[in-house]
């Protein structure tokens, strides 16, 4: 790698683009993996033997 201005101001760029999109995309990280562990508490191995779903009139 040449020591040349030009090509120093180059991969600062590069370095400056990457750090950009990385301060951008930490949060969106962070977030999705605190839903996914807030979801995953809720779920249960063994099924419920009764639906649910079904309202009272249709009983």
């Amino acid at each position: 790698m040449s020591d040349s201005p030009d090509k120093r101001n180059e991969w600062r760029a590069i370095f400056y683009v990457q750090a950009r999109v990385a301060i951008l995309f930490v949060p969106v990280v962070a977030s999705l993996l605190i839903i996914a562990t807030l979801a995953g508490n809720q779920r249960k191995s063994v099924p419920d033997a009764i639906d649910r779903t079904v309202t009272g009139s249709v009983r």
